[in-house]
């Protein structure tokens, strides 16, 4: 692991793009996760939220738990690795982390269910502008 931890960030004067996962809205990374990031020992994806909320849908009906839009992008990937695994015959485990019920987010399930929600995408040129604009540390 990288012998100083710093934090990676997008800087402050970036904004995302709105989502309702409001706690994935926060582009900054820990120290340990920037770090393992860093190092390739873990990678980062990105999944739209109407695949999030589909999949966050799914698990409410085959577990009785509604998840959070934060922790049902965890979700999302899982059941993507999952398909993804069984098309190459491969078997495993799969792991992931149910952080939060979304009890507190239902306006964002029913904006989903009467097809409100759009995905949105960080255009690379705005990362890019950002990142120059970023102090040399």
């Amino acid at each position: 692991i990288t012998p100083i931890m710093k934090m990676f960030t997008l800087g402050s004067s970036f904004m995302p793009p709105s989502a309702h996962a409001g706690g994935l809205r926060y582009h900054g990374a820990s120290p340990l996760i920037s770090a393992l990031k860093n190092d390739g020992i873990i990678k980062a994806e990105s999944v739209n939220q109407n695949e999030v909320f589909k999949a966050a849908l799914l698990f409410a009906q085959t577990e009785g738990i509604i998840p959070a839009p934060e922790s049902a992008h965890a979700i999302a990937f899982v059941i993507r690795k999952a398909k993804q695994m069984k098309e190459e015959g491969k078997e495993g485990v799969i792991l992931f982390c149910l952080s939060g019920h979304g009890l507190f987010d239902m306006s964002a399930y029913k904006s989903f269910l009467e097809g409100g929600l759009s995905d949105s995408i960080c255009p690379e040129k705005e990362i890019a502008e950002s990142l120059k604009n970023l102090p040399k540390v």
